[in-house]
C-alpha cells in the first residue's frame, strides 16, 4: 500500500509529511544564517549521501518498509525523511553545535538530536504507515543517527580546515574593514 504522495491528502500520513516539509522548510531558512549557506549545503549534501546509502541499504536488506512514501514507484525508501527532513536537521546540528561547550556540553547536544528524531521515528512506527520495522529497532535508528552525527561533525571540521597544522581562520575576509 504505497502512495505516490504520503498517502491521501488528508490521512494522517500525509498530513504529516506535509507538515515535515514546511517545518523543515521555515526552520531552515529562519535558521541558517546567511554567511552559513554553503556551510549548510555542505553538510546537507553530505548526510544525503549518508541516508541515501543507508536508506537504500536498510529496504533492500527488508529491515525496514516505507508502506506509505513519497515517489512510492521511484523509490522504496522515504524520500521525504531520508533526504530532506534528516539532512536539514544535520545543518541544524552542525551549525548549532556548542564549538567552545564542555565534552558534557557536546554529548548533550549529540545525545538531544539523536533520542530527538529517534523518538519521533518510534512515534512514526507505532502510529502511521510511514515507516515499519521489519528487522529493525529503535536501538539502531539511534545508533546510525549517532554515527551519521558524528561522521557529518568530522567532515563539516575537514571543509572548515580544522585539521589542519596552522590555525587560520577559514572564513575571515581579506577586505580591510571600513
Amino acid at each position: 500500500m504505497s502512495s505516490s504522495f504520503g498517502g491521501s491528502p488528508m490521512s494522517i500520513e500525509g498530513i504529516i509529511e506535509a507538515a515535515a516539509w514546511l517545518v523543515m522548510t521555515i526552520a531552515l531558512f529562519l535558521l541558517v544564517p546567511k554567511e552559513k549557506i554553503r556551510d549548510a549545503m555542505v553538510v546537507f549534501f553530505f548526510k544525503q549521501v549518508l541516508t541515501w546509502f543507508f536508506g537504500i541499504l536498510v529496504v533492500q536488506w527488508n529491515l525496514i518498509a516505507y508502506p506509505v512514501r513519497l515517489f512510492a514507484n521511484a523509490i522504496k525508501t522515504s524520500f521525504t525523511f531520508e533526504f530532506y527532513i534528516y539532512p536539514g536537521l544535520c545543518v541544524l546540528f552542525n551549525l548549532y553545535y556548542p564549538e567552545q561547550g564542555s565534552f558534557i556540553r557536546k554529548a548533550i547536544h549529540y545525545f538531544v538530536f539523536t533520542t530527538g528524531i529517534t523518538i519521533f521515528e518510534a512515534f512514526l512506527q507505532k502510529y502511521t504507515k510511514l515507516i515499519e520495522y521489519i528487522h529493525w529497532g529503535w536501538p539502531w535508528t539511534w545508533i546510525t543517527l549517532f554515527l551519521t552525527f558524528l561522521a557529518s561533525r568530522y567532515f563539516y571540521r575537514w571543509f572548515r580546515g580544522d585539521f589542519t597544522s596552522k590555525a587560520v581562520p577559514v572564513a575571515e575576509d581579506p577586505r580591510p574593514r571600513r
